[in-house]
């Protein structure tokens, strides 16, 4: 399992998901506090390429030894592409959430939403 981690170069949403923004495209994942939470996770239902998903609402599941927990959009667009990586290796949102542990990438249809997310410092402070 990781160490814990919260990467300067990502906004956070208070639901503990991260989402790391390029251009109009960003990625998406659970942050190390919820991936510790969680437990050790061993499986990841991804959506399909192609779904529209919704700041705040739910677009995945995550199954855990300890329980099954929706991942939240921080943003709002349509998904470009899914870690079907984590089909095979869904342990890696626990070992690399950042990295190898990455969920989606959604094309982003609100770009103004990104100021509504946490910089690191924000999150981290809304941890204790």
């Amino acid at each position: 399992m990781a160490d814990a981690s919260y990467p300067d170069e990502l906004l956070y949403h208070p639901d503990h998901d991260w989402a790391k923004v390029e251009g109009d495209v960003a990625t998406f994942g659970i942050t190390w506090f919820a991936q510790d939470a969680l437990g050790e996770v061993v499986f990841f239902d991804p959506p399909a390429v192609g779904t529209t998903v919704t700041k705040d609402e739910s677009y995945a599941e995550v199954e855990s030894v300890k329980a099954v927990s929706d991942v939240i959009a921080p943003l709002s667009g349509e998904i470009v592409e899914v870690n079907d990586a984590l089909g095979d290796a869904p342990e890696a949102i626990n070992d690399d959430p950042y990295e190898a542990g990455w969920m989606v990438k959604v094309r982003l249809s609100d770009p103004s939403e990104v100021g509504q997310l946490l910089d690191q410092s924000a999150y981290v402070t809304s941890l204790d």
